[in-house]
This record gives structure tokens, sequence and C-alpha cells, in this order.
């Protein structure tokens, strides 16, 4: 008998990276098209639900992306090198302070991460940042002030600095073991991966309309993000509207839902493979909320989330040596147990 190799097709060849480039509307039509197969009243609802909770949060959207355009734009963000100046304490602090509103995300700050470290700004402060620059940013605020409330979103930005000085602090302790004193992977130091950009930032252009190649830049940026959120949220919604219909509050309630430190465990745990995006995940959250998820196992699902979520681990694994991966995972589940609980005992004063 004779061994067969099936090479890919030519058609597949050609199609995968769009494929891959697309994988996120696909997954969405490929739910809704289920839907309108299998349970046609459930894709009417899904449907309508979709449309409704996208007008619904239209406003904050366009508030969101015209953020992000104006901090990529101006160049804005190259302000925050200037925060990892002084003693290591108040480099930690300043460090988590920028971070909890820089516009990053936790795939986006890894350029940053990676230059920071290859100036010798000492891994504490960078660690900060680190934590804290996932879980909050200026567009993150304004969503998550709309989709839940703006004391929630008030209580994250807290938890996303508390977070990055409890790791930039435990790092500063442990800074004298050697498995710290070379933090990058092989292949990203001496100002690697956008490293000259942080050395010799350019001047900031508040009034940047007046430059076409700015403006044009400003249009782009908003395009680009305008697809990327609606695409990320139209895939949460949709999840959304089968989760409220298919998923009995009473289940929810008994797995993450009451009181004490075992929904916080498993809201911290089972957001590692679960979570989407942070923009993704915060109609989820909304909707488990109503359904009897308490307020600190929220907090801890976003926090962990966001700084633990598949993408976010396998850049950093991608950027840092193995010792350091670990320890930024495990002040990452730690801190947002910890935030996840302060949080619980604040809402029941």
């Amino acid at each position: 008998m004779s061994d067969v190799t099936h090479e890919p097709s030519e058609f597949w060849i050609a199609i995968r990276p769009f494929c891959w480039a697309q994988k996120v509307w696909l997954i969405s039509m490929l739910l809704l098209g289920l839907l309108f197969v299998f349970d046609r009243s459930q894709f009417v609802q899904s449907a309508v639900f979709v449309g409704s909770a996208l007008l619904s949060t239209a406003p904050f959207l366009i508030l969101s992306i015209a953020v992000a355009a104006w901090a990529g734009t101006t160049g804005a963000d190259n302000l925050i090198a200037k925060a990892f100046t002084g003693t290591p304490l108040l480099m930690i602090g300043l460090g988590a302070l920028a971070g909890g509103i820089s516009p990053f995300c936790s795939c986006g700050v890894i350029p940053l991460i990676a230059a920071l470290l290859a100036m010798g700004v000492p891994i504490s402060a960078v660690m900060a940042f680190w934590l804290a620059s996932p879980i909050m940013d200026p567009s993150m605020f304004v969503l998550t002030a709309g989709m839940i409330s703006f004391e929630f979103a008030v209580a994250k930005t807290i938890a996303a600095v508390g977070l990055g000085v409890f790791g930039g602090t435990i790092v500063h302790v442990l800074m004298k073991k050697a498995a710290f004193s070379d933090p990058l992977r092989q292949g990203f130091g001496n100002g690697g991966c956008g490293g000259s950009k942080i050395r010799k930032p350019k001047p900031v252009i508040w009034l940047f309309w007046s430059e076409p190649q700015r403006r044009a830049n400003f249009v782009n940026t908003a395009l680009t993000t305008t697809l990327f959120l609606t695409k990320w949220l139209a895939l949460a919604f949709i999840i959304e509207s089968l989760m409220l219909a298919w998923v009995p509050a009473e289940t929810v309630t008994s797995v993450i839902g009451g009181e004490g430190f075992i929904p916080i465990i498993t809201a911290t745990l089972v957001v590692v493979p679960t979570y989407l995006t942070g923009y993704a995940a915060l109609p989820l959250v909304g909707g488990l909320m109503e359904q009897g998820m308490a307020s600190g196992a929220a907090m801890a699902f976003l926090v962990a989330g966001g700084v633990t979520s598949i993408p976010a681990a396998m850049a950093v694994w991608a950027l840092a040596r193995p010792q350091v991966f670990a320890l930024y995972i495990a002040l990452s589940l730690s801190g947002a147990f910890l935030v996840g609980v302060l949080n619980q005992n604040w809402s029941q004063l």
C-alpha cells in the first residue's frame, strides 16, 4: 500500500491568508449562519440584539476611536518614556500610572517594553508599566463607563495602577536574582523592536490637522480602529446574545456568582483560555453581571484577562525569557485575585 501525500490545493493556498486575516468576521458569519440554519428564531433575536447593542454603544465608540486616532497622530505616545526617571520606587509609581492611562493594548505595548528594557530602564519600572498598560486606557475607560458603569471604570483604572505598583515592587525586591539581569530573549537587545523611536522621540504636534500627512494618518487610524472594534464587538455581542438565551442565570450564579473567594478565583483562572480582547470582554462581563456575577469576580476577570489572554501571553513569551514570563503570569493572576477581593469588599461597604 503506497503512501499518498495530499498537498493543499492552489485555491486554499490563495485564500488562506485572507481567511486568517478576517478570522473574526468569518467566525461571526459562521455563528449567524449556523443559527439561520438550525434555529431561525434565535438568529433573528441575535441579529436584533447585535444591531441594537452596536447602536447603543456607538457614541462611546466614536469617542474612543477619536481618542485613539488623536494619540497616534499627534505623537503623544512618546511622552510615556518621560515617566521612567527618578528613584526606583518613584519610577515604579510613575510607570504604573503611565501604563494605566496609556493607549497600548497587551500586544501593542511589546515594542515599547523591548525598547525600554534595551535602553537600560530597570525591569521593576518596566514591569509596572507592562502590567498596568493592557488593563485600562482612555478609550477603554469611556467604553467601560458606558457598558458597565462610571464607578466600575474608575475602580478598574485604580486596579490597573495598583497591579502595576504591586508587580513592580515585587520585581524590585527580586531584582538581585540573576534571572532578571538579562530579561529579553536573544535578538531583542540594543534598541531593537522600536527602540530608536523611544531613544529619539519626535516632538508632539498637538495641532496635527495643519499637516496633510498627519490628517491622512488620523483618518487611516480612525478607519482601522473602527473596523477593529466593530468586528470584536460584533462577535462579543453574538456570544452575549447566545449566553443570555442559553445559559441560565442560576448556572452563572453558581459558578462565578455569589460572595466569597471562590467566584473570584474561578473568574481569575477561567479567563486565560476564554478572554477575547478588552473591548470584546466588556459587553460579555456586563451581561454576566446582569445574570448575577459579583463585582469582585467581574473585576478579576477583566484584570486577569487583559494581561494573561492567549494573544498577550504569546507576545510576552516571544519577548521575555522563561523566568520573566513565568513571573509576569504569576503577578498577573495573583494581582487580579487581590484586586477582585478588594473590589468585592469595597462594593459591600
